[in-house]
């Protein structure tokens, strides 16, 4: 099993890491948040780290309850 990456692949990976890492270093210093930490952990994989952001730090999937206040 000798498979090469080839050339294409590597571009789309190389794109979409970048982006990502773009996106969270943005936009965790929209919010205030450790922005570098999250730029450079945005470069290493591939949507863990954004999910990881949503969820532990800006909490996106918390539940409202009935008067809008967050539980």
């Amino acid at each position: 099993m000798n498979e090469e990456i080839t050339v294409p692949l590597l571009i789309i990976v190389a794109v979409i890491l970048i982006s990502q890492s773009i996106y969270l270093f943005i936009h965790a210093r929209k919010y205030g948040h450790n922005y570098w930490f999250w730029g450079i952990v945005g470069l290493i994989q591939a949507p863990m780290p954004t999910l990881a952001y949503l969820i532990f730090v800006r909490k996106v999937f918390h539940k409202k309850n009935p008067e809008g206040m967050k539980e």
